[in-house]
């Protein structure tokens, strides 16, 4: 097959999937293409770099950033505050359930004060704000579960097949090499690393995963479509995470996976102790995995080392970097100026803007204070999640999935990152969302007065 006429089945296959996907009861509003958009750029490359901008930036390339696309995230981000700004009751509704999460990115913006380019970080806090605000368009809808749907259904129908398009017809787009001298060949699809490709597929295709779940009856015609389209997707998905060679994103994906798996078809696997104890042993197993030495076979088994790739090397010397232990170098200031081409003097270091540790991140940039605002974020959005899944399981279970993602993904990766896709699954996770018409009404009209306590006592003389 030529790459014009495989270009052409798969646009027709992306259109089909959309066309079957379609949910009838539900009509969607424009503004959801809002946070559509955001997550594909999330999940893909920045607007520079798919009209052609050079990859690879010097540091003070990397310090200005892209004109081009801080234009476009603007863009998006005003659009959405005007949605927002027309939802202003909902959205303060669901600020005031959700306030860890305001207090952690107001501390975000006091951190720019401490910074050493208040100006980049700035820049970086209003551009975070899109994630948020993507957010709340999803959760401020007249149906918050069906635009969750819909938003990453249209989204995962673009970036998935697109990326087994650009490795398979397109290779100068979807494939990397390490080295032109070593010619080591990485899978990218659409994206620009390897390792962003399986959080990719590992957020979307857990998504299109936990749509398969949900299924009750498969004879009937819309259950198949669900079926068909998802099935795909995840087929899809799962080919590209073996293919990317991503081991923490295919760890994520099979531990996630099979915790909601328990939860949706073992009915012990919902009451509460036991519920913990699984989360427990998925998160601490990691854990214990990458850190602690235990089961070192199995690590081996996936083709790594005990320094993690480099990674625990790369730690030692990122921490040996001066930064203030208490609130760190300011909003995503770390990776910047001086203290960026002092670190890329370091062979391990050398190219890279990450600490590939979500935890470490953190406290590089917020130092402990940030790192205990995280914490305080995980626990009050873990029992968020528990509230969901017993007020709505099939809505909770995602969310779970998507938690648990997070916690263990930031071991080996930094997720906590703004317009990072890891990072915008966990927030959407842990967010509180509003209740649903009905119970909100019954939680506004008044208790019925029991007649033998509050009614007056009538006696008929």
């Amino acid at each position: 097959m030529t790459p014009l006429l495989a270009s052409c089945v798969f646009t027709a296959g992306i259109v089909g999937l959309w066309f079957l996907d379609r949910q009838p009861n539900y009509r969607s509003s424009w503004a959801l293409w809002i946070p559509s958009l955001w997550l594909f750029l999330s999940g893909s490359r920045h607007v520079s770099e798919w009209l052609g901008a050079n990859q690879k930036m010097s540091v003070d390339e990397y310090l200005e950033g892209s004109p081009l696309d801080a234009a476009v995230y603007a863009i998006l981000l005003a659009a959405a505050i005007v949605v927002l700004i027309a939802r202003r009751k909902k959205v303060v509704a669901i600020l005031r359930k959700n306030l860890p999460i305001v207090v952690f990115v107001i501390f975000c913006a006091v951190s720019i004060v401490w910074s050493d380019f208040p100006a980049v970080a700035f820049k970086r806090w209003i551009k975070s704000l899109g994630d948020y605000a993507a957010i709340l368009v999803i959760l401020s809808d007249f149906d918050h579960k069906a635009a969750l749907k819909q938003v990453f259904a249209r989204v995962s129908f673009v970036v998935i097949p697109l990326s087994v398009l650009f490795i398979k017809y397109y290779p100068t787009l979807g494939r990397m090499y390490a080295s032109h001298w070593v010619g080591t060949q990485f899978f990218v699809g659409v994206c620009d690393t390897k390792n962003m490709l399986g959080m990719v597929c590992l957020v979307f295709g857990l998504f299109s995963f936990w749509r398969l779940l949900e299924l009750r009856r498969f004879w009937r015609p819309d259950q198949r479509k669900i079926l068909l389209v998802h099935g795909t997707i995840t087929a899809m998905a799962i080919w590209l995470l073996l293919l990317s060679d991503s081991k923490t994103s295919l760890s994520c994906f099979v531990l996630s996976g099979a915790l909601i798996t328990a939860h949706r078809f073992l009915s012990w696997a919902r009451k509460s102790l036991v519920l913990h104890l699984l989360v427990a042993v998925v998160i601490l197993s990691s854990f214990s995995v990458l850190f602690l030495g235990i089961g070192s076979g199995a690590l081996e088994e996936m083709g790594r080392n005990p320094t993690l790739t480099g990674r625990t090397d790369m730690w030692t010397a990122l921490l040996s970097t001066h930064t203030n232990p208490l609130i760190g170098t300011g909003f995503e200031s770390f990776w910047l100026g001086p203290r960026l081409s002092y670190l890329w003097t370091f062979q391990i270091v050398n190219g890279i803007t990450e600490a590939h540790d979500g935890y470490l991140e953190m406290y590089l940039n917020l130092g402990w204070a940030g790192v205990t605002l995280l914490a305080i974020l995980l626990l009050t959005g873990y029992r968020n999640v528990l509230r969901l899944l017993q007020r709505d399981p099939q809505a909770g279970r995602i969310r779970l999935a998507l938690f648990v993602v997070a916690v263990i993904y930031n071991f080996t990766e930094a997720g906590f990152r703004s317009t990072d896709l890891i990072w915008i699954a966990f927030i959407l996770a842990i967010a509180m969302p509003p209740l649903p018409a009905r119970l909100a009404r019954a939680q506004q009209r008044p208790a019925k007065l029991r007649p033998h306590q509050d009614q007056p006592a009538f006696q008929t003389l």
